[in-house]
């Protein structure tokens, strides 16, 4: 494939912007040399770089499309709202339209507040569990990699530089399906915690009523249950995490999809916890969320017009289709090709990654990157395997054959080395203290 055009813009880039995009997921120490560097266009499934090439898509907007590229009611919804005007002075009723459809899916969720992304809202969950505890310290599942932009939580990671080690230290870690490093924690911090913040399921599905015993221990020693579903939301169950895991957390945060690449988020929570941040109450107010965007009004609209959509046609019901197939396709070639321990899939059927492993059968980001380049020859870009209510029985055969092609090479740099095959520098974790 040819990149001229896509690596010329990437040169002007990063020129102008701190690693050359605003997402670090985005950034191009995430993939090979030989990748897209600027997508341009993007319909259903497929998207266009800045040179014309075509791709099957199977990152989706980082999971956030979960319906297609422009989905075409989506997209009128929001251009017909956006003719209305999108931002006003006072509130528009549009905001509590969605917010009445909001609750009225996720069990158990009594008041929301609307933002623009994750990192706000599941950062006004951990402001207002603060609040209501009248404690600092949080607690934060050390397998589930990313929360927010914000100090409290990247403070915790590698990636620390700028934050003041007092605000790090009070951010502590335990471990998914742990509940004794949960209980270890609570008794290490007795009163101090506000706390607890989880995905409710990432690769790994929670085991022996994690989550609901995980409550129980946040509530006996008075401390808060979030979970974020910014993922999870929209994709595993329409409902949430009461439907889906029979826990009602305390406050909740959506996202992704939710908006379809609108940008939207939501924090959920118990009318006793959120009425902090509002004006029926005689306690000190929290400044919760108070953003000139948050309510968007045309992003809204998207919101109100992706939730009938889910409510009226199989979304989640075809996100698991084609995600088995995808697995059941992969595991043929594994098979075929001897991989097993290699490189296979992991995770739900409707949000799909895979591992890859090198010769001793050990994480490796050098066989990443050389998959990741053996599929964009290809015609995919696949840094996941995140499928759309779009992904077609057509795009997955494709995709499993092409699959198969870029899988032989693998067994081959198994059996030659890596070095003979890949084109540049692998790819790096994009949360690392150094470049």
């Amino acid at each position: 494939m040819n990149f001229e055009k896509g690596k010329a813009l990437q040169q002007i880039s990063h020129k102008l912007i701190p690693g050359g995009a605003h997402t670090y997921a985005k950034g191009d120490d995430q993939y090979p040399e030989l990748a897209p560097p600027f997508l341009v266009k993007g319909k259903g499934s497929h998207v266009w770089d800045a040179d014309g090439n075509e791709f099957i898509e199977y990152g989706m907007g980082l999971r956030a499309v979960t319906l297609g590229h422009a989905y075409e009611p989506v997209v009128q919804a929001a251009s017909k709202q956006m003719l209305l005007g999108n931002n006003f002075t006072r509130p528009a009723p549009i905001e509590s339209e969605c917010a009445q459809k909001l609750l009225g899916l996720i069990a158990g969720g009594e008041m929301v507040k609307f933002a623009k992304n994750g990192s706000d809202v599941t950062t006004a969950a951990v402001k207002l569990a603060r609040a209501f505890t009248g404690r600092d310290r949080v607690a934060v599942c050390a397998e589930h990699p990313f929360f927010s932009v914000d100090d409290w939580f990247i403070g915790s990671t590698t990636m620390a530089a700028g934050i003041p080690e007092v605000v790090r230290k009070l951010t502590v870690k335990f471990h998914y399906n742990d509940l004794n490093s949960i209980q270890a924690l609570f008794d290490t911090y007795p009163g101090e915690i506000a706390c607890l913040v989880m995905e409710p399921e990432k690769e790994e599905p929670p085991a022996h009523d994690f989550l609901l015993e995980a409550q129980k221990l946040c509530h006996k020693n008075g401390a808060l249950l979030i979970l974020d579903q910014l993922i999870t939301g929209f994709r595993f169950n329409l409902h949430g995490a009461y439907k889906e895991y029979g826990v009602l957390p305390d406050l909740c945060t959506f996202g992704k999809g939710l908006g379809n690449g609108f940008a939207i988020a939501a924090l959920v929570g118990k009318r006793e916890i959120m009425e902090l941040g509002g004006l029926k109450h005689n306690k000190e107010r929290v400044f919760l969320l108070s953003t000139t965007f948050g309510a968007e009004s045309h992003a809204l609209a998207a919101a109100i017009e992706i939730m009938r959509i889910y409510e009226q046609e199989p979304v989640i019901e075809h996100l698991y289709r084609q995600g088995n197939r995808l697995i059941e396709g992969i595991r043929h070639l594994v098979e075929q090709l001897h991989l097993e321990g290699h490189f296979g899939t992991m995770g739900r059927p409707c949000n799909l990654v895979y591992f890859t492993r090198d010769e001793q059968k050990k994480p490796s980001q050098i066989f990443r990157t050389l998959f990741l380049q053996e599929t964009i020859k290809r015609g995919l870009l696949m840094p996941s395997l995140v499928v759309s209510y779009s992904h077609s029985d057509r795009d997955i055969d494709h995709t499993i054959e092409r699959i198969g092609e870029a899988l032989h090479v693998y067994r081959k740099a198994l059996d030659e080395g890596a070095d003979k095959y890949l084109v540049g520098q692998p790819s790096k974790p994009a949360l690392r203290q150094y470049n």
